[in-house]
């Protein structure tokens, strides 16, 4: 855990790999050059760590300071996190902001669902207390980012076998 506080407040470069193996107590730290990490946003205490003003100062190129402020500053902000495939399997990620909505009013005990908003068409996710997990670490950006940015540009993916657009 103080590895990754260190990699969030920029002491660690944010491209290393921290891994902690339970099994084999190994602590694994990859500096590699060439791996592949997929960028996430941070959740502490069920809540985003991006804010409001980290948008606005993405938008703008500029802190209200007026210092720059590009992509690589939301890593060394502590707002997004690069996670490799091997780090990927110790954390618990969201897919949607919605969905880490409802995990924290379900968390204080508050129903998110109501009868009036039952589409009996609709696809339904099966809602047991015991298959939601009490702990998000990350958030995707957006859904389509979980295959990168190579397969979401395949041509209606939803045509395919699966197999073929992840490899």
């Amino acid at each position: 855990e103080t590895l990754k506080k260190l990699r969030r407040k920029d002491d660690v470069h944010p491209e290393v790999s921290i891994v902690r193996d339970i099994r084999e107590r190994e602590l694994r730290l990859y500096t590699d050059p060439g791996r592949v990490c997929r960028p996430l946003f941070i959740v502490e205490d069920q809540q985003l760590a991006l804010q409001k003003k980290h948008v606005r100062w993405l938008t703008e190129g500029t802190t209200d300071d007026g210092e720059d402020f590009k992509w690589q500053h939301l890593a060394k902000s502590g707002v997004i996190e690069l996670l490799d495939a091997e780090e990927e399997e110790t954390v618990m990620i969201c897919m949607t902001r919605e969905e880490l909505e409802a995990a924290r009013l379900h968390g204080r005990g508050i129903s998110t669902k109501t009868v009036a908003d039952f589409d009996p068409a609709a696809r339904l996710k099966p809602s047991s207390e015991n298959s939601a997990p009490h702990v998000w670490t990350h958030c995707e950006i957006h859904p389509s980012m979980i295959l990168g940015i190579c397969a979401s540009i395949i041509p209606f993916p939803d045509h395919n076998q699966s197999p073929r657009n992840t490899y």
